[in-house]
């Protein structure tokens, strides 16, 4: 949550100070010095791949004008994301009263910040380095995500521990352009059980095309504007429906002059879970990524799971969906 509160609401090329509640902070440390600055990127880098405690909290009072002030931002962002069972009373993850997190949630919030093209390349980086202005090297930071080195196609996320929680791991990877994440707290063996979640994931969630992007509507002179792709669980297929809408000529309507004539809704069961543009045949059909990222968050801020099964299944497929 710090990483993505800090990049979407911070200047990424503007340094860092080090002041004295970040100094020396307990826990696992980059052993920044005193008032050293360091560029908002780079510090993340260090957030990220070696969980420093230091800089977490030194992006907190730069970004958020103090510790508080971005606790704030980071539950403001939970609220945002109907994080239910979360909030944040640090931003360092370190063991505080009212401040505590689920897997589910972590599973919601990850695949919310894999979007931000930043933070994606963030977590899948191995190694990385940064200027030191006060020795003669550089520092060097290598992920202590070592599901990067274990598991083919890992690109994430982070690891963390607390002497509450214990051992925690988010992860991630990819597959055939399908990304999964996987998430558990207080697991002792958590690389050899992140790996056989992925391989069931991939396994046994494949993604399929529920629309293409020019396929044209069935009775209609109109065709879909974006591709969209679903994991659907042995059976689920069958209960899919689609839903047409289209939008009425009227002053309050959509700008309907380039073509579009309404939209597609994708249901299945009781859930729409997606909606796609379409358009007249023969009209420019736009670039779908904005429409995708909508998409997404409109999916996210529908999840509701009443029990444990359903929010693993939901959390997968809210992982899982793409469109195009």
């Amino acid at each position: 949550m710090t990483a993505i509160v800090a990049i979407e609401r911070g200047d990424l090329n503007k340094p860092v100070k080090v002041g004295k509640n970040a100094f020396a902070k307990e826990g696992s440390s980059l052993f920044l010095k005193l008032g050293e600055e360091m560029s908002l990127e780079n510090m993340l880098y260090g957030l990220m791949l070696r969980s420093g405690n230091d800089a977490a909290t030194a992006i907190a009072e730069q970004v958020g004008g103090s510790e508080e002030g971005f606790v704030y931002l980071m539950n403001e962002k939970a609220r945002e994301l109907n994080l239910n069972h979360s909030h944040f009373a640090n931003p360092h993850g370190l063991d505080a009263e009212g401040h505590y997190s689920s897997a589910n949630d972590l599973a919601k919030l990850t695949a919310y910040a894999m979007h931000n093209p930043l933070f994606k390349t963030i977590v899948k980086t191995p190694m990385k380095k940064a200027p030191n202005p006060n020795e003669a090297w550089d520092y060097k930071w290598d992920n202590k995500n070592k599901m990067l080195r274990l598991y083919d196609g890992a690109d994430g996320v982070k690891t963390g521990y607390t002497k509450k929680a214990f051992r925690c791991l988010v992860s991630s990877a990819t597959h055939n352009g399908q990304q999964l994440v996987a998430v558990t707290i207080n697991d002792g063996d958590d690389w050899n059980d992140h790996g056989k979640m992925l391989d069931y994931g991939f396994a046994y969630y494949p993604l399929k095309d529920v629309v293409e992007r020019g396929q044209t509507v069935n009775g209609h002179n109109l065709v879909i504007g974006q591709t969209i792709q679903y994991p659907f669980a042995e059976g689920e297929e069958e209960q899919l429906t689609k839903k047409l809408e289209l939008y009425p000529v009227s002053s309050d309507s959509p700008d309907l002059r380039f073509g579009l004539r309404g939209q597609l809704n994708i249901i299945l069961g009781d859930k729409n879970i997606g909606t796609v543009p379409v358009y007249e045949k023969g009209s420019f059909i736009p670039n779908g990524e904005e429409k995708r990222n909508e998409t997404e968050r409109t999916t996210l801020a529908q999840l509701g799971p009443t029990s444990w099964a359903q929010s693993f299944i939901q959390v997968f497929k809210m992982l899982f969906y793409t469109g195009r």
